[in-house]
This record gives C-alpha cells, sequence and structure tokens, in this order.
C-alpha cells in the first residue's frame, strides 16, 4: 500500500505508433478507418460521457444496475481482494460501486488504474482517495498493453476489471490476444470481472449507436475535429453522415463516416492529400455483441474459467467473473 502519498499517476511510454502515424494508416488504407481509441480526446470523452445518459445507450444503467445489487457478492466470488485492476475506468463513476464493496471486506484497497486519457485519469484518482481513505491508487497513463505491462501486484488476491463491454470494441482476434495479456498480468487464483453486451433485437442495437438528439454522431465526427486540430488537416466535418449497422451473423455493431459531398482534404503535419468521394466512408468503431458460448470461448482462450455470471433485469448485458488458471 502507498504511505506517504495515497496517489500517484505514472506516465507510460508512447505508444510504438503515434497518433498521425496511425491516421496515416488508416486514412490511406481500403477501405478508410481510424482507430478507436482516439475518439477519446478531451471533448471525446465528455461526448461519451453524454452519451452514457442518453435514452437509447442502455448498456451503462445496465451494467450500473448489476454492480449496484451484486456488488458484495463479486468481491465475495472474487475471493475479497485487496487489489483492485481497472482497464478504461474513465471518470470512476462505475469503479467505485466495487470499490466500497471491497472497503466492506478490507480495511484497505490499492487500486490499479489504467487509462489513455491521463488527465481524466489523475482527476479520477484524486476524487477517489478523498473520498476513500482506505484506497491508494496508482495510475497507468497509457494503452491497455503498456498498462499490463507496467502492473505489479504484490497483495493476498486482485480482481481486474474490464467493464462497458469495452471488449467488445476488439475484433474477436485481438479480444482474445488482450484476454491472454490479461492473464498473463495476473497470478493462478486472481480474478477477471468482464462486461459484455449481449446479442439481441437489430433495432435497439443500432439507436444504441445512432441516438435520435444525435451525440453519438457528434461523438464519431469529433475525432475529424481532433485531426483539425492536432495534425492541421482540413476536413469539412458537416459533409460527413455517422451511420451504424449491425451485422446478425458476426453481432457486430459498425460505425462508420459517411462523406456526403466529394472534398479534397489537406493534412498538412503529414504533408497529405486525399480525394474523399461522396459516398465513401470512414470506420471509426466496431462494437461486439455475445452469446454465452462467445463469453465461455474468449475465457477458454485467455486462460480464464468462468466462475459466475451476473445480469440485468432485461437481460441485456452480462458481468462475468473469470479464474485465472
Amino acid at each position: 500500500m502507498l504511505s506517504t502519498q495515497r496517489h500517484k499517476i505514472r506516465r507510460l511510454r508512447a505508444a510504438a505508433s503515434t497518433f498521425a502515424d496511425d491516421v496515416r494508416e488508416g486514412l490511406l488504407a481500403v477501405p478508410r478507418r481510424l482507430p478507436a481509441k482516439y475518439l477519446y480526446d478531451a471533448l471525446g470523452s465528455l461526448l461519451f460521457d453524454a452519451i452514457t445518459a442518453l435514452p437509447e445507450y442502455y448498456l451503462t444503467r445496465a451494467e450500473r444496475e448489476i454492480l449496484e445489487r451484486e456488488s458484495d457478492a463479486v468481491i465475495a466470488a472474487a475471493g475479497t481482494p485487496d487489489e483492485v485492476v481497472e482497464l478504461g475506468g474513465g471518470s470512476g463513476a462505475k469503479t467505485q460501486v466495487l470499490i466500497e464493496a471491497a472497503l466492506r471486506a478490507a480495511p484497505a484497497v490499492l487500486l490499479h488504474a489504467v487509462d489513455i486519457a491521463g488527465d481524466a485519469l489523475e482527476a479520477a484518482a484524486q476524487r477517489m482517495v478523498e473520498r476513500y481513505p482506505g484506497l491508494a491508487v496508482v495510475g497507468y497513463a497509457g494503452d491497455y498493453e503498456a498498462g499490463l505491462e507496467a502492473l505489479r501486484l504484490d497483495g493476498q488476491s486482485a480482481l481486474m476489471l474490464f467493464l462497458g463491454s469495452n471488449i467488445g470494441n476488439l475484433d474477436p482476434h485481438d479480444a482474445h490476444a488482450l484476454m491472454s495479456q490479461m492473464r498473463a498480468a495476473l497470478r493462478p487464483g486472481d480474478s477477471l470481472l468482464l462486461g459484455t453486451d449481449l446479442r439481441k433485437d437489430p433495432a435497439v442495437l443500432e439507436a444504441a449507436y445512432d441516438d435520435a438528439l444525435g451525440v453519438t454522431a457528434a461523438f464519431e465526427r469529433n475525432i475529424l475535429v481532433r485531426i483539425n486540430r492536432e495534425l492541421g488537416g482540413t476536413f469539412d466535418v458537416a459533409r460527413f453522415r455517422h451511420v451504424a449497422s449491425y451485422d446478425v451473423e458476426s453481432g457486430c455493431v459498425s460505425s462508420h463516416l459517411v462523406c456526403l459531398r466529394s472534398q479534397e482534404v489537406r493534412i498538412e503535419a503529414l504533408d497529405l492529400t486525399l480525394r474523399i468521394q461522396a459516398g465513401e466512408t470512414i470506420h471509426t468503431e466496431s462494437s461486439y455483441k455475445y452469446g454465452e458460448a462467445e463469453i465461455d470461448g474468449m475465457a477458454a482462450a485467455g486462460g480464464f474459467v468462468r466462475v459466475a455470471s451476473w445480469y440485468d433485469a432485461a437481460h441485456s448485458f452480462a458481468l462475468t467473473l473469470m479464474r485465472a488458471k
């Protein structure tokens, strides 16, 4: 446990590829794409927080329903952990429910929080230690890979959290790879709590990712705003429309930006000029949905075994506790 300072932030190594590198590669690809992790700059994070309050976006409410009802059961099933690890916790709002349950079961808990948004991570860590005297926080400002590599566990037992169905933003190959990386950071007997959105009516899914108010559209288009601001781009952002569609076979909601009118785009930092035609798309995000067998498959591929699952009242979302083999 931290002795003289109850929270600190570690700024991790830069990713092997930079924002500029990934933008160049993605915009020159066929079809064009942009990595979803770059949606979450300061403005993007605020927009996503707004998305979670929308009536169409049930995921956050469903997951919170489970956490508020079952947090003590989760902590007990995980063996009363004295270390909690969260990947991509953002504001920490959902983490608090489990931290409170952990502190009811143990006098002191150490939270390891990994998030790519360093400033938001620092603010969340400060709020958490001020609120919970028995809590200490180590923040890792970086991507999941860097955070997992830097993580060192030395408590009696650990519970890793990967909530919000963030695993669904990865294609199956990358999801299995991340499950293996999470397992490598844990010890045998440690636990992982995985949030997964379940397969359901396509109309419900498409509405969740393309709300009537247009907040999700603003969130997706903000990546073009970011390119304009940080890389000297000239995207006419208003001439792109956000579209979300669900493929039943793969279980994936795909989000794209569709160019409404042909435009020439200059990106000064890349010394790159693009001609984007009307109707051309830029893929921004994938959101995979799961059945029970797929959840078990991810567990097995990563070196975990399922211990228990909890569901919201509508059975639209699952929290699954897995034990590291």
